[in-house]
């Protein structure tokens, strides 16, 4: 599509360029799941075009926290991108939306399965019209099973997929983590079935359908907790802040807080010996092999402990970093968004947003050599704020 201005005084020229550079995406999606699929698409150069509810838009715009009556959860996962308002049921903006999907690349929603069908815009209807339009669906449970028409949000997949169940500490009540993994994950997921029918195309000719369903992602992100399963036919609980096969691997209390050290391995493990003055742990026969580590874990944590409680952390993490163990405290968000590493790998940027002012958002962790990575990124665009840009390029 040609490049136009929009009401913020910014344009699809205007995009940080990246090798999505010349996609187009149309955005049907709501809330995270598919808008973070698009967000990073978008931040590794696509288009990518909202259609929103008329008067309401993204339900995300209504969740808070708010600077000057605009979201910022909205900002944080729709900057970059352009919106226009449709309704699909209305014969005169249905023709809007297929004129933009014959223009697009990829069609993107994360409606419960049937919707799209019902409006007349399932993979079965949109292939035949637009052979070359990738489209991708994002729903809770995917296209197909016994639990395809029922609704999910995050928690619920959370908890149905298995991950509340192992995360906590032992005999706790049910824990949810504390990011949106299910919509996250998906969105993840999505954005690589996205990327991987792009190439196909590019090999083939060929579009695809993705059908992506939130519940498969969290099965998916299950690893050891599901070959636990499957090896031992007892379904693993949680375990804190340890880990279920490596020891020690785990935070442990200091004079001032935690430490998290992760001695992966026998040689760490012979490290970590030393440099908290317990060479005899080396040859103890509790501990000579992880296995025999992980059967005695209690006993080791607590000897563990009662070295790194006479210092404070701050000590502990000199000591493990010249030692070369793998170490760590436990950061609260702040400090992890302002630690050292995080702005020198430019994981914090901002958006100038007209309503807002300066905001600071999440930046990309996907770093392309070749591609900028600014310190700046496009403000979440207001509902229906490209509509008269985009109605002029799709008439021309």
């Amino acid at each position: 599509m040609a490049a136009e201005q929009t009401a913020a005084g910014t344009s699809a020229a205007d995009k940080q360029a990246g090798p999505l550079s010349g996609i187009t995406v149309v955005d049907l999606s709501r809330i995270l799941a598919g808008p973070y699929c698009t967000l990073m698409m978008a931040e590794l150069g696509a288009r990518v075009i909202k259609v929103e509810t008329p008067g309401t838009g993204d339900d995300a715009r209504h969740y808070g926290p708010f600077v000057n009556g605009k979201s910022a959860y909205f900002q944080s996962v729709n900057r970059g991108k352009q919106s226009i308002a449709l309704n699909l049921k209305d014969d005169g903006d249905r023709a809007t939306f297929e004129k933009l999907l014959a223009k697009a690349d990829v069609i993107v929603e994360n409606f419960r399965p049937g919707t799209m069908e019902k409006l007349g815009y399932g993979w079965e209807d949109l292939h035949p019209k637009y052979p070359k339009l990738i489209y991708a669906s994002a729903s809770g449970f995917g296209h197909s099973g016994p639990e395809m028409k029922r609704p999910a949000y995050d928690m619920v997949v959370q908890g149905m997929g298995g991950i509340m169940s192992i995360t906590g500490h032992e005999g706790s009540p049910p824990t949810r983590i504390g990011t949106s993994i299910g919509d996250i994950g998906a969105g993840l997921f999505t954005a690589i079935g996205v990327m991987s029918a792009l190439f196909g195309r590019a090999m083939t000719g060929e579009a695809r359908k993705v059908d992506i369903g939130m519940f498969d992602c969290q099965v998916a992100l299950l690893e050891n907790a599901a070959m636990r399963y499957f090896v031992t036919g007892k379904a693993p609980g949680p375990l804190g802040a340890r880990h279920p096969s490596i020891t020690p691997f785990q935070a442990f209390n200091t004079q001032d807080g935690y430490i998290i050290i992760a001695a992966g391995n026998d040689g760490l493990f012979h490290k970590m010996a030393d440099a908290l003055g317990k060479p005899e742990w080396k040859t103890d026969d509790r501990y000579t092999t992880n296995d025999l580590r992980a059967t005695h874990v209690t006993e080791l944590e607590a000897e563990v402990e009662a070295v790194l409680k006479t210092q404070p952390t701050a000590h502990w993490m000199t000591v493990m970093d010249a030692a070369g163990v793998p170490a760590g405290p436990i950061n609260d968000i702040g400090q992890a968004v302002e630690y050292p590493q995080t702005a020198a790998r430019n994981m914090v940027v901002t958006v100038d947003d007209p309503v807002t002012g300066p905001m600071k958002v999440v930046g990309n962790p996907i770093k392309i050599s070749g591609f900028p990575d600014p310190t700046t990124r496009l403000p979440a665009p207001n509902l229906d704020q490209d509509r008269d840009a985009i109605l002029r390029e799709i008439e021309q």
